[in-house]
């Protein structure tokens, strides 16, 4: 049996004469046309940037190397007893667009533990911050502490051949993803839970393993497993994943490329969603002295919420125009595990609502739910009330995705990323020739 490693290299060297002929030989076709509207507004639905990770299709929903959600998560090896695949397994299949077999996949699990302990002056480091710290400024700090691990940068330093630095940089992206669970659970123990710290078990899954430093009991090792493969990847052109990229693409190490990408997702615009959607929910309950909505309880909150200038979180995206298929996921989650919890009720009462009215509305592309209108009611369901902490569980899926990017990149040679820039008054020139 190969190993991941092995793998992953005879995939690069197939794919390296792909893109070295698209450049030689066709570098000069037209795929895309920029606007002065797409300039101007954060360059959306610009084709230009290359991944092969995953693909976000407006109706389908995000596939990963061209499946999607549904068919990830009943083609991967599943662990024994349990609703969803091993994350590592998912790792594997990220990096080699192959299915692993359970010995294929096991052999990761094998290697994560082996890569797992996490360097003691890391958490002397945690420990030094205030505790009123976010939890997202502790998860960046932690990872950037570590550079000084990283064998890119040892190896670079050397003098390493171009067409190797794909191998230090796996090596470095597979130490961080390893490590990273003990790291979040650690901060979140010693944030939320009185400083009682649980060490980590041996030889358990990344889901396992996870739940079990949390300190939460089953089936929260499911909803860990979940929650990590549908938050790793959703093209590169987020905040987070582009960060990530544009770091990495001047030859930083992953170590401080993904610092980076984390500190893109701690903004309210991306990866804070999730709580903005359970505060919406808790105010419809508050509003009501704690009593559970009616539909007509609820389209009345809606409209206020509307007519106050405000949005519906968790509703609308700028790229899809049917429910997202993570947030069906989640559904199908809390319909087996908690089908008369009170949140899980709003949300599924919402999502029977909302849509209609958004489309009377008329203002919004898209009506329905994305993945951030369910993931704060799962976990809060399990116990985690600190919303600060929930970006934190969006990161470590999140670093699964980029850190299989930023490895291709590596391996495929892509440059230094460097758009180039015009002024107002170049783009008022442009749109005074287009008039003419």
């Amino acid at each position: 049996m190969k190993s991941l490693k092995e793998k992953l290299f005879e995939k690069i060297q197939a794919h390296r004469s792909r893109t070295a002929k698209l450049l030689k030989d066709h570098k000069d076709v037209v795929i895309d046309q920029v606007t002065i509207g797409q300039c101007i507004g954060g360059v959306r639905n610009v084709k230009c940037l290359v991944t092969d990770i995953s693909y976000l299709d407006p109706y389908d929903g995000i596939r990963f190397r061209g499946k999607t959600v549904t068919e990830v998560f009943s083609d991967l090896p599943h662990v024994p007893n349990c609703q969803y695949p091993y994350v590592e397994g998912f790792w594997y299949f990220l990096l080699t667009g192959e299915v692993p077999t359970m010995m294929e996949t096991l052999a990761v699990v094998e290697d994560f533990s082996a890569r797992a302990l996490v360097p003691q002056y890391v958490f002397d480091i945690l420990r030094t911050m205030p505790r009123d710290t976010h939890p997202m400024t502790m998860l960046s700090a932690a990872v950037l502490a570590m550079q000084r691990e990283s064998i890119f940068a040892k190896k670079y330093a050397q003098g390493v051949s171009k067409y190797d630095y794909w191998e230090p940089m796996y090596e470095d992206c597979t130490n961080i993803i390893a490590k990273l669970p003990a790291i979040a659970a650690y901060i979140y123990r010693m944030k939320y839970k009185s400083d009682v710290i649980i060490q980590p078990g041996k030889y358990m899954d990344m889901g396992a393993e996870f739940a079990h430093m949390m300190g939460i009991p089953r089936p929260y090792d499911d909803a860990a497993r979940m929650t990590f493969i549908l938050h790793s990847d959703h093209e590169s052109g987020n905040i987070s994943s582009h960060t990530t990229h544009l770091v990495a693409s001047g030859l930083a190490d992953a170590y401080y490329s993904l610092s980076s990408g984390f500190n893109g997702l701690s903004g309210p615009l991306h990866g804070l969603a999730n709580q903005e959607v359970l505060r919406w929910i808790q105010d419809v309950l508050h509003k009501l002295g704690g009593k559970i909505p009616t539909e007509e309880d609820l389209k009345a909150f809606i409209w206020e919420t509307l007519n106050s200038g405000h949005v519906i979180p968790g509703y609308g995206h700028a790229i899809l125009r049917r429910t997202d298929p993570r947030f069906t996921a989640q559904m199908e989650f809390c319909q087996r595990h908690m089908p008369d919890y009170e949140l899980f009720r709003i949300v599924s009462m919402i999502y029977r609502v909302a849509p209609g009215i958004l489309m009377e509305y008329g203002k919004v592309k898209n009506p329905w739910p994305n993945l951030d209108a369910h993931s704060g009611v799962i976990h809060w369901y399990f116990g985690i009330t600190d919303y600060d902490f929930y970006t934190v569980l969006f990161a470590v899926g999140r670093a699964l995705g980029v850190l299989a990017n930023i490895t291709w990149d590596r391996a495929l040679g892509y440059p230094i990323e460097r758009p180039k820039s015009v002024s107002t008054g170049m783009l008022e020139e442009f749109a005074s020739q287009a008039a003419r």
